[in-house]
């Protein structure tokens, strides 16, 4: 029978703290609470049988005894420069997380990437909120990925991030892991096709893959499939979890809509991400936000901004909030030239069969039959306007289902279907004499990509987008002959590659001396994918009838970082029947809406007021049916109100950004390092291979240890083998030449992975060497240091949790008597003071220790009795912080009755039941931030002054 920890000890438990469990000692690294089991306590040993090994316990399952500050020894520190003693207080620091009074961010600065105040006011919005849940539908190129990676960052350094789940797109499943890993030190094991397969190999078949690794990225595609995987989704409760492109969730009862749903009430922190968050209609948007707040949206038919304020960050290129610190390094683009293309005389009887046959028929109606019908003379526009082989495979594609047709059901339809057949073969005939030379945009084409200067002995980059897989086949069979290319120089991208190709022709795209020089791709790149490193060229060989997918392609090229005009074309085929003229300037307009969007409003998704792909090609479909004029077709600004708020809601401010500055007793990061290696090892040196760099004081290069390696399993694994990290890792805490490692890397030929990674506050190896400081410091036990005080002063920590687990109050105390009376002062402030430094000497004097043990047990009563005073203050703000979240429940209430007395008998029962739901959950969400328990007290050292005995 299990014995459980007793709760008494529970307040006692946090990351940092000593513990004994089953008889060995271990150190604390993070805790979590479980919905069933308790807190879940990972830990790694520090006794010599499980020294380095890494376990997980739950405090229903096993009795976690923490060590009682009452009971800590006090012990002489006989180090140069007590070296031993600051590194074990410094350890402490850096394990010990932020607490949640703590809004300011504390790793803001400490990432390679640019410092944006916008991105950083995303981060803190998330940070300073009930819970971090936040949409983030910043518009394309704005970087949500790396306000994503800020989040995240700030999360782990409060103890709130040890289990996070990323969820993309399938294609930018490297990017995304790249980035995080890169810039923020934060690995994410990729389970694409590849990592699946790797899963079943390395861990049991009944094991849960979501418990083995902590922190992972796989693609909504495979994590949809509710049968396989919902179980196993069931079972876990996430730290955070992020889904990109989330507008893929809003329509009920779609796998990907049960996904979110499966996941969002098994998450502390929601993170969505799209910069097309909403289809136009009110109750889709409105489910959206539930996901992050179920009391957020009482009325889908009555939004206000005020509602989702607290949930919602939408800013664009030209908002205040952002102009002024993306110029200098976003070009603005050219205007966009769309290019008329005459018809060759082959291509112009083929439009004419089309136009007068199906889509403006002479006869009055086209020869459709079946389902469908009145939709696929588009689907013949649209696929001759891509290509004539585009337009033979759906010809095709169509012949054969009615062939199938007629054979299954000859007793009904025959004639219609044999009239659609046979006008279908005539259409075929026609585009059949359509061949290299009379295809008029492959001729456009290559006159383009000369134009703009890709060739053989060229560097120039094009991205040449079409919808059809057929167009890019042929495009590919046929341009780099023209243009004396060599294979190695063209690259193909589309939706029906496997995951793994479709990521290694991203990644290779994005490398300066990889030597591709074109880029052949379907619209699956239009969505997250980074293009612009080498590229500012881009071509519509054939133009989607969508303003969102206009946006999304060029926004590829036309992005933050982009430090060169981008340039955008497309092709339009120009037939001389003169029914299509106007068609063709719908397309024309199309394009330059868009453009004028972009620059008016950052983005144009809301002109057309449907806000998904498919629903604007339906509304530019209708148009083109009934003849309606382009400028009336294609508005220039957003259509309803509804619209209009998604376009302008979501603003951060221009105010400065709270930071919180953790403290530290080291200079820099590299100074702790160094201390740290000497501290824990005898010979690093020579124990393992260490370099340094002469020019570079923060740069290391050592053969990890393999307990460090064992730690680094999590890391990407194209990483790992491609530099060889096993063997010998490298380092460097200088942001600028880590920087420079980066962009050395893109312009490889064969990795974007740098050679030298940036030592970030989050990197495992800091971890690692923080825990091997903090295990060289025995059970229970605070060292002895001697300053410059007049009387002995205790080092103490305080620390209160609140019902979710998580440090709400972390107070750092210097406990001192002056005239016989108790002062607790600021550690920090009196450390400074007692010059706690590399500088101090160690005089080796002996001291009574046995009169300061003596002491211990007063100054416990006296730290408590002051914690108690603090977390009283403490919770009266945090009173003040809950009324916002508790008012928003009370109004969420109040309204959600009133519209449930509208419906009938049984949906009224149904929707009461749901009230009385969201009502416990947030009720008890609420209860759970207030501090609980007793707090957790540690001594972490006593000072004397040196004519102490």
């Amino acid at each position: 029978m299990p014995v459980a920890t007793p709760d008494k000890s529970l307040s006692l438990i946090a990351p940092g703290a000593q513990v004994v469990v089953r008889d060995e000692e271990w150190l604390v690294r993070a805790i979590a609470q479980t919905p069933a089991d308790g807190m879940r306590v990972r830990c790694v040993g520090t006794s010599t049988l499980v020294r380095d090994t890494e376990a997980t316990f739950l405090t229903k399952l096993d009795n976690i005894t923490p060590l009682r500050p009452e009971e800590t020894k006090l012990t002489a520190d006989d180090s140069p420069q007590f070296r031993a003693s600051r590194l074990y207080l410094e350890a402490v620091l850096r394990k010990t997380p932020v607490p949640a009074n703590q809004t300011g961010l504390a790793l803001a600065d400490r990432h390679l990437l640019d410092r944006l105040d916008f991105q950083r006011r995303a981060a803190h919005k998330a940070i300073a909120g009930l819970r971090p849940r936040l949409l983030i539908a910043d518009a394309v190129g704005l970087g949500k990925t790396l306000e994503v990676g800020l989040i995240l960052a700030e999360l782990i350094r409060r103890g709130r991030g040890d289990k996070i789940l990323v969820v993309t797109p399938r294609h930018i499943l490297e990017q995304f892991q790249h980035e995080l890993w890169t810039r923020f030190a934060i690995p994410l094991v990729r389970l694409d096709s590849d990592g699946i397969a790797r899963v079943r190999r390395e861990i049991p078949a009944n094991r849960n893959p979501f418990s083995y690794y902590r922190r992972a990225i796989i693609s909504i595609d495979t994590l949809k499939n509710a049968g396989r995987y919902r179980h196993h989704l069931e079972g876990i409760h996430w730290d955070a979890v992020v889904i990109d492109e989330c507008h893929n969730l809003v329509n009920r009862g779609t796998l990907n809509n049960q996904l979110a749903r499966v996941l969002a009430p098994r998450t502390e922190a929601l993170l969505l991400t799209s910069a097309t968050p909403h289809n136009g209609d009110p109750e889709s948007f409105a489910e959206l936000i539930r996901l992050l707040d179920p009391t957020a949206i009482a009325d889908p038919t009555s939004i206000e901004s005020a509602d989702i304020d607290h949930l919602y960050v939408r800013r664009h290129k030209a908002h205040d909030e952002v102009a002024a610190e993306v110029r200098a390094d976003w070009a603005d683009r050219l205007e966009p030239k769309p290019l008329l293309i005459e018809a060759s005389d082959a291509e112009n009887a083929m439009f004419t069969e089309l136009a007068d046959t199906w889509i403006h028929p002479t006869s009055g109606m086209a020869p459709t039959s079946g389902k469908g019908r009145s939709l696929f003379p588009w689907t013949l526009f649209k696929a001759a306007l891509s290509s004539h082989r585009a337009l033979g495979e759906t010809i095709t594609a169509r012949r054969n289902t009615l062939a199938k047709r007629e054979t299954v059901d000859q007793a009904s339809g025959a004639e219609n279907t044999k009239a659609e057949d046979a006008a279908l073969e005539r259409l075929g005939e026609l585009n059949a004499a359509i061949d290299d030379h009379s295809a008029s945009k492959l001729t456009a084409l290559i006159e383009q990509l000369r134009e703009i200067g890709v060739g053989p002995r060229s560097n120039t980059r094009v991205v040449v987008f079409s919808e059809r897989i057929a167009t890019l086949d042929w495009l590919a069979a046929t341009v780099p002959k023209a243009l004396k290319l060599k294979d190695k120089d063209v690259r193909v991208l589309h939706g029906g590659m496997a995951d793994v190709k479709q990521m290694d022709v991203i990644s290779e795209f994005g490398l300066a001396e990889s030597g591709v020089k074109m880029l052949l791709t379907g619209d699956m790149a239009s969505e997250g994918v980074n293009l612009h490193r080498q590229c500012h060229h881009l071509i519509h060989f054939d133009l989607p009838w969508s303003l969102i997918t206009i946006e999304q392609r060029n926004g590829r090229i036309d992005r933050y970082g982009q430090h060169r005009a981008p340039d955008v074309r497309a092709l339009l085929l120009n037939p001389d029947h003169p029914h299509l003229h106007g068609d063709v300037r719908i397309f024309t307009k199309l394009l330059q809406r868009e453009d004028e969007a972009h620059r008016a409003f950052g983005e144009s998704s809301s002109l057309l007021g449907v806000h998904t792909e498919a629903l604007e090609e339906e509304a530019v479909m209708a148009s083109l049916q009934a003849g309606v004029d382009p400028d009336l077709a294609i508005p220039a600004e957003p259509q309803n109100d509804f619209d209009l708020m998604a376009v302008l809601s979501g603003a951060t401010g221009t105010q400065a950004v709270p930071v919180h500055r953790p403290p530290s007793l080291f200079e820099s990061d590299s100074a702790f390092v160094d201390e740290a290696l000497r501290q824990a090892f005898d010979d690093a040196d020579t124990t393992m291979g260490l370099r340094r760099d002469p020019g570079d004081e923060t740069f290391l290069s050592l053969v990890p240890p393999k307990d460090l390696i064992a730690r680094m399993r999590a890391l990407p694994r194209s990483y790992l083998a491609e530099q060889r990290v096993a063997e010998r890792l490298k380092l460097t805490g200088n942001e600028t030449l880590a920087n420079a490692q980066l962009v050395k890397a893109r312009e490889s030929t064969d990795s974007g992975w740098p050679d030298v990674g940036f030592l970030a506050p989050l990197h495992p190896f800091g971890d690692w060497l923080v825990d091997k400081v903090l295990a060289t410091v025995g059970r229970n036990e605070a060292p002895i240091i001697v300053a410059d005080v007049d009387e002995p002063v205790f080092c103490v920590q305080g620390m209160y949790s609140n019902g979710r687990g998580h440090p709400q109050l972390v107070e750092w105390m210097a406990v001192t008597e002056h005239l016989g009376t108790p002062v607790i002062a600021d550690l920090f402030e009196v450390l400074e003071r007692a010059n706690v430094d590399a500088d101090m000497a160690n005089p080796g004097t002996p001291i009574d220790v046995e009169v300061l043990q003596d002491q211990l047990g007063d100054v416990i009563e006296q730290v408590r009795n002051e914690l108690q005073v603090r977390r009283d203050l403490y919770e009266a703000e945090l009173a003040e912080t809950l009324a916002a979240p508790q008012e928003r429940l009370r109004a969420w209430e109040v309204r959600s009755e009133q519209l449930a007395m509208d419906l009938v008998e049984h949906r009224r029962a149904q929707r009461v039941r749901g009230i009385d739901g969201v009502r416990s959950d947030t009720t008890r969400l609420i209860e759970s931030m207030h501090t609980q328990g007793d707090p957790l007290i540690r001594v972490l050292a006593v000072m004397v002054g040196p004519s102490y005995r």
